[in-house]
């Protein structure tokens, strides 16, 4: 019987390491994605008071979600530049 206990247990926490595995690059994107949405919202904020703004659309949240604040330079020099 603490045979059977043992094993359901270890079963147990390896479903439970599976499901945080699988889960990890979801949340992890979903997080980038929002963090990038809100550094677009404070670029265009900041960059009203020099008449600058950036287009928030899916293209460039994914470029300031991957890339972060390297991605939020790359959009502004893009935008100045072309």
């Amino acid at each position: 019987m603490d045979m059977e206990l043992i094993i359901y247990g270890l079963i147990g926490l390896a479903l439970l390491f599976l499901v945080i595995k699988l889960l990890k690059w979801p949340i992890k994107i979903l997080i980038n994605g929002l963090v990038g949405i809100l550094l677009l919202y404070l670029t265009n904020y900041i960059g009203a008071y020099f008449d600058f703004s950036l287009v928030i659309n899916p293209v460039t949240a994914l470029i300031a979600g991957f890339l972060g604040i390297p991605g939020i330079i790359f959009l502004i020099i893009f935008k100045l530049f072309f």
